[in-house]
Formats: C-alpha cells, structure tokens, sequence
C-alpha cells in the first residue's frame, strides 16, 4: 500500500483558552492510504500534555520513518500494522491517523459506513457540547450568543482553571449559565485546581446543577483523585490523566468517567478498547478533540453511539475546515451513509 502524508493549517475563528495557554491556529497532518484504487484518510493534530508534546514536526517525522515499513503491508493487516507502529514508538497522534485511515479504507472497500459495519445505532447519539474558554465574563456570555450563530446549542462546556484562580471562575461561569439557564453545562477545568480548590468547586458547582467535572486536578496528581471522589457530589472525568485503555485499571476506582480522545488513544481501534475497558469497570464515557478537523471529529462520531457525553466541536470553530462529513442535526453530530468516515475534501 502506498501512504502519502501532508499537512494543512486550520485557524480558529475564535481562540480557545485553557488553564494551560490559548490556540488560535494548528497545523495538522492529512494521511492517505492508497490500495487497488481506494484511498482511505486518516488525520493527526499536535497537542500538548504536560512533558508528553506531539508537535506537528515530531507527527511527520514519525510518520515518514515509519511509511517505507507499511509498503509492504495491505489495509487489511491492521493487528501487524497496529503492533509495528508500537514498535517503533509512532506518536499516538501519528498512530490515530493511519489507523483512522485504515478503517476508512476498510469501510470503502465494503461499501459501508463505519457506524453500519460496526452495527450501531446513529439514532442513539447524544448531542455534542460546544466550548467556553476561559476568559472574562462579558466575552464569555459573548461567545455563548457566537454558539448561538452557528449552531443549536444543547449542552455546554465551559472551561475553568483561571490562572486568576477559582473566584474568576465563578464569575464567569455565573454569567454564563445566567445566558443559558436551561442547557445542560459541564466543567472542564484542563487540571487548572490544587485539591482544596477542587473540593469547594465540586461543591459549589453541584448547588448549580452541573453535570460533572472533567480533570480537576492536574496529570500526575493521580493520588488525590480518590480523596477528590469521596468529597464531590458530582461525578468526575479524566483526560489528561488516561490516554489509552492500560490507563483505565489504576484509574477506576477514583474516576467516574473518561474522556476519550483519538489522538491521546492513538486511534478508533484503541478507542473501542477504551470503551469496553471503561464499561467493564462500571465507569461514563465521553469522546473529546483538540484542534481537530471534520475529518477526526467524524471518524469519532461513528462510534459516538457508544458514548454517554460528547465534546466534539472543534471543527466547528474552524474558518478554513477543507473537509466535509458528519453534519450538526439537532445539535447532534451525526455521521454519514457514505462508505468508510465518509469524509470528502481536497486530495494531495
């Protein structure tokens, strides 16, 4: 099979601000895998955790080490691929858009899309949140009523973990839900609180009818989630804290869901492990994005049927998304009846 790798930049109509710094622009990496005429496309975007940074540069030079290998493979032999890009310690970004790539291959090769080859059920997909970042209340309320503009809002994300500390969260977030008292809204707080602060905003939060709290505390404070868990009224989430399903073990019996996300798992084959893990351990799901385009958010809205909570908005803060595929019904991101992701847009 032939592999072709390419990156593009999408710029954010509006930036993004997180406890860890803003975005306003990202460069992502397009991969086509070519087999008896059929191109199945995958995509990567950089992110950054902590020490674990994948850089657009660090993706491409992986990928490019790696595709010479993968000429000698077909897309049907996904479990060698699969453990060669373990092997040869492939970004999980990197791994996320040949194995996204592969699955639409798979797809188109059939004549089915993921979600009907998988056997799920698109009508059982939840609406997806859209994003508040951090900022102050006057422009987040601003970029509430920008949501409004663009698509039917039917749950909210707002973003916490001010470096201004937990009293400019809570003005922020009352404006907010003063805007929209009747959309559900969880909290997202990028590991922006220490364990005191958490346990008063869990609290305080729950008086205010929030679903729940997505990584509270930052990656590596791992140990205090329990003592966290057993003062909350509301359910916890992690992201930062679990990339892939070997995460989810040490991590059961202090979380109350995961977030799962191609680029941390490193792709929808380690995604659906993700989800049997999780379930097997009694705990929520929900499926997040970075900078993702079209193109990753559909791949993710295929198994969304399994999903408790989504937060795959990305793509639609993108002023120059140069794909189409899933499409926002009734604030539900629902995917395709095309082969494979579905997915259309420019070619190499």
């Amino acid at each position: 099979m032939q592999i072709h790798i390419q990156t593009f930049t999408v710029n954010k109509r509006f930036a993004l601000t997180i406890s860890r710094g803003t975005t306003a622009q990202s460069t992502n990496i397009l991969v086509i895998i070519e087999q008896e005429g059929i191109e199945g496309i995958g995509e990567a975007s950089p992110f950054s955790i902590g020490e674990a940074r994948q850089t657009t540069e660090t993706i491409v030079a992986a990928l490019q080490q790696v595709a010479p290998i993968l000429k000698n493979f077909t897309p049907t032999d996904r479990q060698q691929i699969e453990q060669i890009l373990i092997d040869n310690q492939l970004p999980s970004a990197a791994r996320a858009a040949i194995d996204v790539a592969l699955h639409d291959w798979m797809g188109k090769k059939v004549g089915l899309p993921l979600w009907q080859l998988w056997g799920l059920n698109h009508n059982q997909i939840v609406p997806t949140s859209v994003t508040i970042g951090i900022n102050s209340p006057e422009k987040a309320t601003q970029r509430l009523r920008d949501w409004f503009q663009v698509t039917k809002v039917r749950f909210l994300k707002v973003k916490l973990g001010s470096p201004d500390g937990i009293e400019a969260d809570k003005a922020m977030l009352m404006a907010v839900l003063e805007s929209a008292p009747n959309i559900p809204t969880s909290i997202d707080a990028n590991g922006g609180w220490t364990l005191d602060n958490a346990v008063k905003m869990c609290n305080w939060l729950a008086d205010l009818g929030v679903k729940y709290v997505e990584q509270p505390l930052a990656k590596g404070q791992e140990k205090d989630l329990l003592k966290l868990k057993e003062s909350s009224p509301l359910p916890i989430f992690v992201d930062e804290s679990c990339f892939s399903s070997k995460d989810i073990p040490h991590l059961a019996n202090c979380v109350d869901g995961i977030n799962i996300k191609l680029m941390k798992s490193g792709g929808l084959t380690e995604a659906m492990r993700m989800i049997h893990t999780a379930r097997a351990f009694g705990l929520q799901i929900m499926f997040g994005c970075y900078s993702d385009s079209t193109l990753a958010n559909t791949a993710l809205s295929h198994l969304s049927p399994l999903a408790d909570y989504l937060d795959l908005d990305s793509h639609l803060n993108l002023i120059d998304d140069p794909f189409t595929g899933a499409s926002m019904q009734d604030g539900c991101l629902i995917p395709n009846d095309l082969p494979g992701l579905g997915v259309k847009g420019f070619k190499i």
